[in-house]
C-alpha cells in the first residue's frame, strides 16, 4: 500500500480510503443491533490487514448501522492503527444543541472517546451560509476540539456549482474535504488543487464513478490500448492527480478490496502519454455527450407521462459516447426502481412532442428515446 502526506495533519494516509457505505450489513428494524454485522466487521479488517488506514462511515449509512460495524472493526488494536472520520447529517441539525447530541450518540455508535476526522456531511453553499454561519458551527466545533472529541473538522462536498467551494476552503476552517472526482466528472478539479494549496488533505469519493467505471471495456481503456482495464484505470487516474491524497472507494466484498488494494500499491502514477491520451478522448466525449443531453432538465415537467428523460438519455450517453454497456443497463434499469430515481422509462413515452419543445439545445428527444427502447427493451 501506499502511503501520502495528509495536508498538514502530520498523518500519512493510505492510498486507498475504505468507504462504509456499502458493508455487506443485513437490513433490520434494530438499528442498535450488533449480532449480524460479523461479515461486515470481517470484511473491514481484511481491508486493515491490507494497509489501509483511513475509515470513513456517516450517521446514516447501511440504514445507521454502519458507525456500529465500524466501531466493532477498530476494536483488538485497529482503532490506533486506523484513523476514523465520520459525518454529521446537516439536515438534521436545527440549533446548537442538535450538533452535541448527535456527535455523542456517534461516539457511542462507535465505541470511541474520539472522532480523527468529523464532516459536516454534504455541505454546500446554501447549508454554508443557511446553517454553518447563524449556528456558529465552526466555533462549536473548535469547542468540541478543545474538549477532545474530535480531533479535526473536514466536510465533504456535494454543491452543484463546484466553484462555490473556494469560498469555504478560503475559511481555513477544515484540515480535509471529501469530494467527487472521477474519469466521468472533474467538475471538483479546481477545488481540489485549491484545498491541496491550502495544505488541506483531500479525499475523492466516486473514483470509479459510483460503479459506473466498474466493469471492463469502454473508450478509457480502448485509449490506452487494452492494457488497463476500466476499473483499474479510475483508481489510478484519480490517484495520479495532483492534490489528492486518497481515494474513497465504496467496498462490499474481498474481491472489491483486492482490486482497488493492488491499484493503490502501484508506486508509480499514470504516464504523462497515458494521461494524455486519457484528456483527449475525454474531450471527445464531453463533445458529443452534449448531442444527447446536457442535463438541465427543462423536458421533464413537460412530459405528460412522467418519462425520466434526462435519466434514460444519461443511460444512452454511457453506451453511445463511453461504450460502457454494462453501466448504461444499470443506469436504465435502475429508472423507477427506488426514492431517487423516480419517473418511467422511454417505454412509456407516446411522442407526443412536448420535450422537444422544451429543449434549449434542439436535441431529437423522442428520436432518443426510442433508440433506449430499441438498445435496454422495456
Amino acid at each position: 500500500m501506499q502511503y501520502r502526506d495528509f495536508g498538514k495533519t502530520g498523518f500519512k494516509i493510505s492510498a486507498l480510503g475504505f468507504g462504509a457505505m456499502r458493508l455487506p450489513i443485513p437490513e433490520n428494524q434494530d438499528k442498535n443491533a450488533k449480532d449480524d454485522l460479523g461479515e461486515a466487521v470481517n470484511l473491514l479488517r481484511y481491508g486493515f490487514e491490507k494497509g489501509i488506514n483511513y475509515v470513513d462511515t456517516a450517521y446514516m449509512y447501511c440504514g445507521g448501522r454502519s458507525e456500529l460495524a465500524v466501531g466493532m472493526a477498530l476494536k483488538d488494536g485497529w482503532r490506533e492503527k486506523v484513523r476514523l472520520s465520520t459525518k454529521l447529517p446537516l439536515g438534521e441539525v436545527k440549533s446548537q444543541d442538535d450538533f452535541r447530541r448527535i456527535l455523542e450518540h456517534q461516539l457511542k455508535k462507535l465505541d470511541t472517546d474520539y472522532i480523527d476526522f468529523y464532516h459536516f456531511h454534504a455541505l454546500s453553499s446554501q447549508s454554508f451560509h443557511d446553517l454553518i454561519l447563524p449556528l456558529k458551527l465552526i466555533d462549536l466545533a473548535e469547542q468540541f476540539k478543545s474538549e477532545g472529541l474530535i480531533r479535526h473538522l473536514s466536510f465533504s462536498f456535494h454543491d452543484p456549482h463546484p466553484e462555490s467551494v473556494v469560498e469555504i476552503l478560503d475559511t481555513r476552517a477544515f484540515s480535509s474535504i471529501l469530494c467527487q472526482f472521477n474519469l466521468l466528472d472533474r467538475s471538483n478539479l479546481t477545488g481540489i488543487r485549491h484545498a491541496a494549496e491550502l495544505g488541506m488533505g483531500v479525499v475523492v469519493m466516486g473514483p470509479v464513478g459510483g460503479g459506473r467505471l466498474a466493469f471492463k471495456g469502454g473508450v478509457f481503456e480502448n485509449a490506452l490500448g487494452g492494457k488497463i482495464s476500466t476499473p483499474e484505470l479510475a483508481i489510478r487516474f484519480v490517484l495520479s492527480t495532483p492534490g489528492i491524497s486518497c481515494a474513497l472507494s465504496g467496498m462490499g466484498t474481498r474481491e472489491m478490496v483486492d482490486g482497488n488494494a493492488a491499484m493503490a500499491n502501484i508506486p508509480d502514477p499514470l504516464s504523462r502519454q497515458e494521461l494524455d491520451a486519457i484528456d483527449t478522448i475525454t474531450e471527445e466525449c464531453s463533445k458529443l455527450r452534449n448531442l444527447y443531453c446536457t442535463g438541465c432538465g427543462y423536458c421533464t415537467p413537460a412530459c405528460p407521462k412522467k418519462v425520466a428523460i434526462p435519466k434514460c438519455l444519461e443511460a444512452l450517453i454511457y453506451k453511445e459516447v463511453y461504450n460502457l454497456d454494462t453501466a448504461a443497463e444499470n443506469r436504465y434499469n435502475a429508472i423507477g426502481k427506488n426514492p431517487w430515481d423516480t419517473g418511467e422509462r422511454a417505454s412509456a413515452c407516446i411522442s407526443c412532442g412536448a420535450c422537444e419543445k422544451k429543449c434549449p439545445q434542439n436535441i431529437p428527444i423522442r428520436q432518443r428515446l426510442k433508440q433506449c427502447r430499441e438498445l435496454f427493451g422495456s
